[in-house]
């Protein structure tokens, strides 16, 4: 009995929170018709430069990966510098794809941002 009162009360309160959440959206997109969008655009800048920033790094990597390789004397050391070379350009491709596509996410936004914008300006004018 005491398992199944966690239960509902688990229930009731979740349904609580989502029915009592709903209602605080709509009061602040009322007061800024394009603070959604805003917001949006925000984030997508802020993930872009994070993206940028792990970028760079991976270039970094290629270019010691790149080094380690022409430095290498040995047969060993050039096999476990060309795995390690692979291994950066791999990563620095994958994360130039995600580079790319959050830059695409950013345009988007943007895109519906300045709609938003152009669609207010008739009503203010």
């Amino acid at each position: 009995m005491n398992k199944i009162a966690k239960y509902v009360a688990t229930a009731l309160l979740a349904t609580g929170l989502t029915f009592g959440g709903g209602t605080s959206a709509p009061a602040t997109a009322a007061e800024e018709p394009c603070a959604g969008q805003q917001a949006k655009v925000t984030k997508a800048e802020d993930a872009l430069a994070r993206v940028t920033a792990v970028f760079a790094r991976q270039q970094a990597k290629v270019k010691h990966a790149k080094e380690e390789l022409a430095e290498a004397d040995t047969k060993g050391e050039k096999t476990k510098a060309a795995k390690g070379l692979a291994k950066a350009l791999e990563r620095k491709t994958t994360v130039k794809k995600a580079k790319k596509a959050q830059l695409m996410r950013l345009q988007k936004a943007q895109q519906r941002l300045d709609e938003c914008l152009a669609a207010q300006e008739p009503v203010e004018g």
